[in-house]
């Protein structure tokens, strides 16, 4: 796919006059943290710029009828995308790789009572304690699409934005604090149905949503 469109944008700018050759640099801002971008625009149509940013992490609770989740997200992902400015100017559409580290540390207790229902089937906490875990939302290559404004058509500092969607991978991982599926394969089965649940939901975020700001330097 990126291949693709990559061979489609080299295409549609190569009747068009090459532009001198510009880097601009930006310190960013956004849903995957902070960090910085990095673009070479070898022609006044297209460009490859590189990012990274991280450090943001998120506190949250989940909540099903007989376990309460809480969760403790981080944030990173780096990128290495094509830019086409389509009009020759700030205006540009992106594509390409990102390499997320989103993963969330998780704990459920059992909500209100000494029960936990676990994969359907309900397990006293003196046996179990609590359940711990993690849950990734996107690790690996994963793809990205996006738009954006960077004023890398002339020298001097500029505004950068940028928004786009990433695919996510998302799987879930469970075991008990008191290694109770050790000596229990029905705990164990129903691990698994527990982590297909929760995996389930969070698939229901097949995207995630990618926003950054900052200020740039083009040199």
């Amino acid at each position: 796919m990126i291949a693709g469109l990559s061979a489609a944008l080299l295409g549609a700018a190569s009747g068009a006059q090459a532009a001198d050759s510009r880097v601009t640099v930006s310190a960013i801002a956004g849903t995957t943290g902070l960090g910085a971008d990095v673009s070479w625009r070898f022609h006044e149509r297209l460009g490859v710029s590189a990012q990274y940013a991280g450090g943001l992490d998120w506190d949250g609770d989940y909540e099903t009828d007989d376990v309460m989740y809480e969760g403790d997200l981080n944030l990173s992902a780096g990128a290495l995308k094509l830019d086409f400015y389509p009009f020759a100017g700030r205006f540009y559409l992106t594509a390409g790789a990102m390499l997320p580290d989103m993963e969330a540390n998780v704990r459920g207790r059992a909500n209100g009572s000494q029960e936990f229902e676990v994969g359907g089937e309900t397990y006293n906490s003196d046996d179990i304690g609590q359940l711990v875990g993690k849950l990734t939302i996107a690790d690996g290559v994963q793809p990205y699409a996006g738009l954006g404004w960077r004023s890398s058509h002339r020298s001097g500092f500029g505004m950068f934005s940028e928004i786009g969607v990433m695919a996510t991978n998302v799987d879930v991982s469970l075991s008990s604090s008191r290694g109770y599926e050790n000596g229990n394969s029905d705990f164990r089965e129903a691990l698994r149905r527990e982590e297909q649940d929760l995996k389930d939901d969070a698939e229901k975020l097949s995207v995630y949503p990618v926003a950054l700001i900052g200020i740039s330097y083009t040199f």
